[in-house]
């Protein structure tokens, strides 16, 4: 009997220190798990913070940086439309292909052209001519290019020289009086530039520019080119030939001032 009740008392003793630690054990194991689910919802909570922040950070970034773009940005300049030439190109008696060559080198879709081959050309030039621009395809769809079938009889340095280039400008204005400038052309002429390279120049300047070479500083022309007079076999004759010059001599006129250039120009 006193063995086990000796027994009995060290199981007693040894119970009690067990569920303590038990007790012990178990309260520090709930702890640490409510403490674990805090921390997870704080960590949560603070990585949703920085993720919102980050993006409203983008997106004023973005907005501040598609504000500064739209400062920065310097607005497009608007180009000009481009003038419309009209172009004359005369020749005379072997003149049919060179003017074909001056034709397709300063052709442009938006330009009106007109041709003159002078009386002194064979009628099967003239002809030749008339049939190069009507069987063109590209003439024939715009509709720019025309042959002045009623030719002049044109003297060189004469007078004949400006009422072709007149009767012409008469001829452009009556089919549409749209284009900027009027260039007068011969057969031996050739551009420097592209058409489309003159129309973006030509483009930024005004529209009532008129383009002369003129002076009125006559000094030896006075003698040689003023007061001698000439007379154009152009005006009554109906076969070309030079002019000559009168005997006689004029005085300078003093109603107006006298100007000297050259024949070809550039006009509105």
């Amino acid at each position: 009997m006193k063995a086990r009740a000796l027994i009995s008392v060290t199981e007693r003793k040894w119970m009690i220190p067990f569920m303590a630690s038990s007790l012990v054990s178990f309260t520090l194991i709930l702890a640490a798990v409510v403490s674990s689910n805090k921390s997870q919802k704080s960590n949560a909570s603070l990585y949703d913070h920085l993720i919102n922040g980050f993006r409203q950070s983008g997106i004023e970034d973005n907005s501040q940086l598609l504000t500064e773009t739209q400062i920065v940005q310097p607005p497009t300049p608007s180009v000009p439309l481009a003038p419309k030439l009209a172009y004359l190109i005369s020749g005379t008696k072997g003149d049919s292909h060179r003017m074909k060559r001056v034709l397709q080198a300063i052709y442009h879709p938006n330009n009106q052209y007109i041709l003159h081959l002078d009386l002194e050309a064979l009628p099967k030039e003239r002809i030749d001519l008339a049939r190069y621009v009507k069987l063109n395809p590209i003439f024939v769809d715009v509709g720019n290019v025309d042959v002045i079938g009623k030719a002049n009889l044109v003297t060189y340095r004469g007078p004949t020289m400006t009422a072709c280039t007149l009767h012409a400008a008469a001829i452009l204005l009556k089919k549409g009086s749209d284009w900027d400038w009027f260039i007068n052309l011969s057969a031996s002429d050739y551009p420097l530039i592209t058409q489309d390279d003159l129309l973006h120049v030509l483009s930024f300047l005004p529209r009532d520019l008129n383009f002369l070479e003129h002076t009125s500083d006559l000094g030896w022309k006075e003698v040689q080119r003023v007061k001698p007079i000439i007379i154009d076999p152009g005006l009554y004759l109906s076969r070309k030939s030079d002019i000559f010059w009168a005997t006689q001599r004029r005085a300078v006129p003093n109603a107006f001032k006298l100007f000297l250039g050259n024949l070809f120009c550039t006009l509105l």
